[in-house]
């Protein structure tokens, strides 16, 4: 604008949505991941960066092998406790959720975060990495209007996180309308900004039962007919 002031233009300007990228660029920057629906074994996180928060994706996903869990995306050393403290929480919980113990021995568990480029450590994607874990394995999806951070224990605790008010930004520019966060971690609401509560409703938790009961969706049903919608075939009378 300067620049064209500088050259006899006059005013006023005006700078939209449709002519920022005349001025700027196309964009440099694009979300990791584009969550169109919810999706089995798929869970958001949220993370804290240098330069603010931002969202996590955590992918779970089943494969024939020996019981093995593999994770990849650059995970540091406490993100692969997180999930093997998930994966003991899931499998002390079999009962529960309705699946066979048998699954985890001829099943190999593969959590992988994206952006295996980058680096990714902390407890706070615990329960993000039990959620995924567990709606692969009850074929539920994950509401993909919710994030979450906390730190999940073996018996399923959800424990306090820092940096909620970045993770809480992170979440409003990636369209997220409820976070899932620690009971502990209500008081730093204060912090946030009111234009941020006014789109984002916040839901302290303590335990992952409640977790699961807000991010999970309903089972979607197989496709074919049930044997009740079967027409019943007609008897030729005797002769």
């Amino acid at each position: 604008m300067a620049r064209r002031i500088a050259e006899g233009e006059k005013g006023p300007f005006l700078i939209s949505r449709q002519s920022i990228e005349k001025y700027l660029g196309p964009p440099k920057y694009y979300p990791e991941m584009d969550k169109e629906e919810s999706q089995v074994g798929l869970s958001t996180g949220l993370a804290w960066t240098q330069v603010g928060g931002e969202v996590l994706y955590v992918e779970a996903s089943l494969i024939n092998g020996k019981g093995e869990m593999i994770l990849t995306g650059q995970l540091g050393e406490v993100m692969q406790e997180s999930a093997r403290a998930a994966l003991s929480y899931a499998r002390a919980n079999v009962t529960q959720f309705k699946v066979k113990d048998a699954i985890f021995e001829n099943r190999d568990i593969h959590i992988h975060v994206p952006a295996g480029a980058i680096p990714k450590d902390g407890p706070s994607a615990g329960i993000a990495m039990a959620t995924a874990l567990i709606s692969a394995l009850t074929e539920r999806p994950v509401n993909k209007d919710v994030a979450m951070t906390g730190e999940i224990t073996l018996r399923g605790r959800v424990l306090p996180i820092g940096g909620l008010k970045e993770k809480a930004l992170g979440a409003l520019r990636a369209g997220i309308t409820t976070v899932i966060i620690p009971q502990k971690n209500k008081k730093d609401l204060v912090e946030i900004p009111k234009n941020v509560k006014r789109k984002i409703k916040f839901i302290p938790v303590s335990n992952m039962d409640e977790v699961l009961a807000i991010a999970l969706e309903p089972a979607v049903p197989k496709r074919g007919r049930t044997p009740s919608a079967r027409k019943p075939v007609a008897k030729k009378p005797a002769p």
